[in-house]
């Protein structure tokens, strides 16, 4: 029974680093064709498009909400120490810094990497991209590349915008429903928010649209490695895309928060 057990260990952490080292080598593949001529602009924008504005409604929609719990849950709470003023540096302090960054890109990645990973996984077993390979096409550079230009593209913008809608959500709960004197929630906002809280918030933003899209589009590409062929090698593979994105979000805001504060 011990020996299966190391068995079954030893080829679960096998198969984990080959997995890595996989996954180490796609994106190094992508990364280094965004510098080789020609570039892809049609797909580019194509994918911007995609990614960035068709994602537009769903991040406004989020944001609102969002700015909009946290000026309720803030006045409650800074309404017993009297601190209430200070509601719109906590909204857009914590939007800046943590949420908008980090509920931007699940957002993305529940809307765009799923479909990133589906459209991939499809090509994979209906063999299109043994096709490419045939016609000299490279499938990383026509297929990732791209994708992973437009995500550095799209990432940053739809953090901006979750960050502003959220804070206006924020001052809707707080002044025009709660009663914060509107001068005060503004004036706490630019005070209080600096230039490196902007930038940590872009930095994050910056690194997830390499992760999802990295994620997404290498479990979309070997999808007849871990899924098989067929609906439910896609199915899985999508799945997991996301699932594993979300977690890498999670944990790389841990590691670049832990160096910036």
């Amino acid at each position: 029974m011990f020996t299966t057990f190391l068995e079954k260990t030893g080829e679960s952490t096998i198969r984990l680093l080959k997995s890595c080292g996989r996954l180490f080598l796609f994106f190094i593949t992508g990364f280094i064709n965004v510098f080789i001529l020609p570039v892809q602009y049609g797909k580019i924008i194509e994918h911007t498009w995609f990614i960035g504005a068709k994602s537009f409604f769903v991040i406004a929609l989020t944001g609102v909400f969002t700015g909009m719990v946290l000026g309720l849950q803030g006045y409650y709470s800074l309404v017993k120490f009297g601190s209430e003023a200070g509601l719109g540096a906590a909204v857009a302090m914590t939007l800046i810094r943590e949420l908008g960054p980090v509920f931007a890109a699940i957002m993305v990645t529940a809307r765009a990497g799923s479909a990133m990973a589906a459209e991939i996984g499809v090509m994979r077993i209906s063999e299109q991209i043994d096709a490419l390979k045939t016609m000299h096409i490279n499938p990383v550079r026509f297929l990732f590349t791209p994708r992973l230009i437009a995500s550095v593209i799209s990432f940053p913008l739809l953090t901006a915008l979750f960050n502003v809608i959220g804070i206006l959500g924020g001052y809707f709960s707080g002044s025009i429903l709660l009663g914060i004197n509107q001068y005060d929630y503004m004036d706490a906002v630019i005070k209080n928010v600096s230039v490196e809280d902007i930038n940590g918030g872009f930095l994050k933003s910056l690194v997830f649209s390499v992760v999802v899209t990295t994620i997404c589009c290498y479990r979309g590409y070997y999808t007849h490695l871990f899924g098989g062929f067929g609906a439910k090698g896609v199915s899985l593979s999508t799945t997991n895309a996301v699932v594993q994105s979300c977690i890498s979000i999670l944990i790389f805001d841990y590691i670049i928060t832990y160096f910036l504060v």
